[in-house]
């Protein structure tokens, strides 16, 4: 199982067509502070239907939003 594995099941949970979780949020519901690999892991979030849009290095920010036909 990835260390993501928890942030990709919490974005699924949401069913939302799109999500914006700042980078606390997502050291909170993961339990450790993003870094570098999750560029190397955000694949597998497809598995779960969504993908990862932008990231806001500025903003400190990560878009997600289902893949189309998993609608």
């Amino acid at each position: 199982m990835s260390k993501y594995a928890p942030l990709w099941e919490y974005v699924h949970k949401q069913g939302k067509g799109s999500l914006l979780l700042s980078f606390d949020s997502i050291d909170e519901i993961l339990g450790f502070e993003i870094d570098h690999s999750f560029l190397r892991f955000k694949k597998e979030l497809e598995g779960f239907g969504y993908k990862v849009g932008k990231i806001s290095m500025k903003n400190k920010t990560v878009s997600f939003s289902k893949l189309k036909g998993d609608e």
